[in-house]
């Protein structure tokens, strides 16, 4: 699943559109590596989102394709660090 697609579908981040935007200013990292909009995310993956001051780290626990509401938040575990 594309990084973009997967951040909207996780609800990390509310919509596509400003998911491919911080794609592409270098806010998203997977495995340490900057992410591209079209990068793939496969579980077990480490994703780490720059919003602002903060910093979100998760790991990419299942791909559902049209999470729902309350799916959503089974496609990753939060990461303190």
């Amino acid at each position: 699943m594309r990084i973009d697609k997967f951040l909207k579908n996780s609800r990390i981040i509310k919509r596509r559109q400003v998911a491919k935007e911080a794609c592409e200013n270098g806010r998203v990292l997977i495995n340490g590596n900057i992410a591209k909009p079209g990068s793939l995310v496969n579980e077990g993956d480490i994703i780490e989102v720059t919003f602002g001051k903060s910093n979100l780290k998760v790991k990419v626990t299942n791909l559902i394709d049209g999470a729902k509401k309350s799916t959503a938040e089974e496609m990753y575990e939060a990461i303190d660090g």
